[in-house]
């Protein structure tokens, strides 16, 4: 079973619209998904993106801008918005979708892997939402989309930096949703469970715990970067103009059979 295209969102077309983490995993079928609707997209990332660029461009003839920037470095990060907006208009939708999920027991964790772990996977959410909220307020209201998970739903393991990081992020959404929403700036949160990306794949997904995590799932199909793309491109598009402040779900039912 395989993911349908994207249904299509004609206002998305020409739009504005940059990715963080784009160049690999959940951000890498954004970006793709983003491009076969028309939007002007961009994305950053810590690696080099300009493969993925030439890649989107071969199969939807729109090109995307690949910046390289380490979020964690503020300034970096706010550089690489600006840059993105120099080419192509104030950024109506930000997709906060960069993350590093690295497994850690809590003993072992040091102050700085903390400390790295919630600029990453937290702070910067924060920073890229308030420095294109102006560009927002410009073109009369925007979207933003925070990447969420269902690990802090349900209390995973040697993964406390980013279970609380991502348990943040949801305060963070319904708090800037509320402060935002005057200037019909939308705020929301995806929330997925746990998609099978390369690096899932290659480091955590052995036999057993692909089986154990399927049993507690409603569906018994696994999640591919793919099936996040059309409820992103919904959140981002006049259909859900009256949307702000929510959490969605995309876990194949993992939540509700916890």
């Amino acid at each position: 079973m395989t993911s349908p295209a994207p249904p299509v969102f004609p206002d998305l077309n020409g739009m504005s619209v940059f990715v963080t983490g784009g160049a690999s995993g959940i951000g890498a079928a954004l970006v793709q998904g983003f491009a076969a609707q028309g939007a002007k997209i961009a994305f950053c990332d810590l690696m080099d993106g300009r493969a993925h660029a030439d890649a989107v461009e071969a199969a939807t003839g729109n090109r995307p801008l690949a910046l390289t920037a380490d979020i964690t470095d503020t300034g970096a990060l706010l550089a690489a918005l600006d840059a993105a907006a120099g080419a192509h208009g104030p950024i109506a939708t930000l997709v906060n979708n960069a993350a590093n999920d690295t497994r850690v027991p809590a003993d072992d964790v040091t102050p700085e892997m903390w400390d790295r772990n919630l600029a990453l996977n937290l702070d910067a959410h924060f920073h890229a939402a308030r420095h294109v909220a102006p560009m927002m307020r410009g073109l009369g209201g925007g979207s933003i989309i925070m990447f969420s998970s269902v690990t802090w739903m349900m209390g995973a393991a040697d993964i406390v930096p980013y279970v609380t990081a991502k348990a943040g992020i949801v305060g963070m959404t319904r708090a800037l949703a509320r402060e935002w929403g005057g200037d019909m700036i939308r705020v929301n949160a995806m929330v997925p469970g746990w998609v099978f990306t390369e690096r899932q794949l290659r480091l955590w997904a052995t036999p057993e715990s692909v089986e154990a995590f399927m049993k507690r799932q409603c569906l018994p199909v696994r999640l591919v970067p793919e099936d996040l793309v059309a409820p992103v491109l919904f959140l981002a598009s006049g259909g859900a103009r009256m949307i702000t402040g929510q959490c969605l779900p995309v876990d194949a039912g993992v939540v509700h059979t916890s």
